[in-house]
């Protein structure tokens, strides 16, 4: 019996927070369909229209619980949105004004009937009592309070949400605009992989010339010296041999160390879980590595999100004051999905030209996304998702 009537304390609260949630919308959507009704001559300039209904789309999809993906620009889009704010969201919010109002004024005249002159007794909005004494607030008052609160507590959710769920339809991309974003967002990713990948040969280039083929050369020019004096100073040629040596074994090192930035072999030879392990044991904080079922993964995908991860722990340590990281890494369908969590200061600033941003470039070259949540004071989240196609 406690059990059913926890119950339906629950359900009762819920259905008043629903309420509030639902009336304190269309108040607001009152007051901006006011707002653009008034201002209608200077909404019409699509600069102002795009984002007061963009505000209004955030508003929405709050109530639905939705994300609102950010959307192309379409000026006949929003003004269309402006005529049906104004038709649909005056008389859904004077509704709600009214409802919420009656509230207000059923509890003032309940408790303050007597402030009245006797001539003019106060009179329940919705009952039409005349009332004259505290017996008749203290019984038709509460009856009267109770009566509105029920209609508010079931017609304003759902208006509320019939309300939300227009604005997000009437200002929805059509598919064409969904289409020609979608190519926008290509071409740019196209660009920024083109200049990547230019840099990214232009540093490999230098990367050998000024440092494997220099070494290379003077290898050779040591082994051509020590076959010439090899006849008449056999000590002398053994001394160039042995130093060549170790300028060959330098020589391969910085060789593994260029591979290394195009494709670990430690992917090739351990795979990404594998290598992601290794990587924690070598990073700057205590890291620790969780890794669901992947499957079997791409090698660019693998690349990209070894290379994110890698970037993700090195920020970790130099910028982060993290005593401890985490790395989760799943897969779902076709999207990989890695999470590096620390427990830093906050504040990763993922703007142009920080090694966040190339994260960001990586994966938008595999139409993946990265995000980040750094707010100041912590904890840093970094999400990079690939598909796996």
């Amino acid at each position: 019996m406690r059990g059913v009537n926890g119950k339906a304390r629950a359900r009762s609260v819920q259905a008043l927070i629903q309420a509030g949630r639902g009336g304190r919308y269309l108040l607001g959507t009152l007051m901006t369909a006011t707002v653009t009704l008034v201002a209608a001559p200077l909404l019409c300039v699509p600069s102002l229209a795009a984002p007061w209904a963009e505000r209004q789309r955030r508003r929405a999809g709050a109530l639905l619980g939705r994300p609102v993906e950010p959307r192309p620009r379409s000026p006949r889009r929003d003004l269309g949105w402006l005529v049906t704010h104004v038709a649909t969201g005056l008389p859904a919010g004077v509704l709600a004004l009214l409802c919420l109002g009656n509230l207000l004024l059923v509890l003032g005249i309940t408790v303050g009937w007597w402030a009245f002159p006797a001539s003019d007794p106060a009179l329940l909005p919705l009952l039409g009592v005349h009332v004259d004494g505290w017996a008749l607030a203290l019984t038709a008052g509460p009856a009267q309070f109770l009566l509105l609160a029920a209609a508010t507590a079931i017609a304003l959710p759902p208006l509320a949400r019939v309300h939300a769920r227009c604005c997000l339809a009437v200002t929805a991309p059509t598919p064409a605009e969904l289409l020609a974003a979608r190519v926008g967002e290509l071409t740019r990713t196209r660009a920024d992989v083109l200049r990547a990948h230019g840099a990214e040969l232009r540093r490999i280039e230098r990367d050998l010339h000024d440092g494997t083929q220099a070494r290379l050369v003077a290898i050779a020019m040591r082994l051509a010296v020590a076959g010439e004096i090899l006849p008449q100073d056999p000590d002398a040629a053994a001394t160039l041999v042995r130093q060549t040596r170790a300028e060959t074994e330098e020589a391969m090192t910085e060789l593994r160390s260029v591979i290394r930035t195009i494709y670990p072999p430690v992917l090739a030879d351990q795979g990404l879980v594998g290598a992601l392990r290794a990587l924690a044991t070598r990073a700057g904080v205590p890291t620790r590595i969780d890794v669901g079922e992947l499957g079997e993964v791409p090698a660019a995908v693998e690349a990209v999100a070894y290379f994110a991860v890698t970037e993700a722990l090195a920020n970790v340590a130099r910028h982060s004051r993290a005593t401890r990281a985490f790395v989760h890494v799943t897969r779902d369908g076709a999207l990989l999905s890695a999470v590096i969590t620390d427990d830093g200061i906050g504040g990763a600033d993922a703007s142009g030209g920080s090694g966040l941003d190339g994260m960001r470039r990586r994966a938008a070259a595999l139409d993946g996304t990265m995000k980040v949540s750094s707010p100041p004071g912590g904890p840093t989240v970094v999400t990079v998702e690939l598909p796996c196609v």
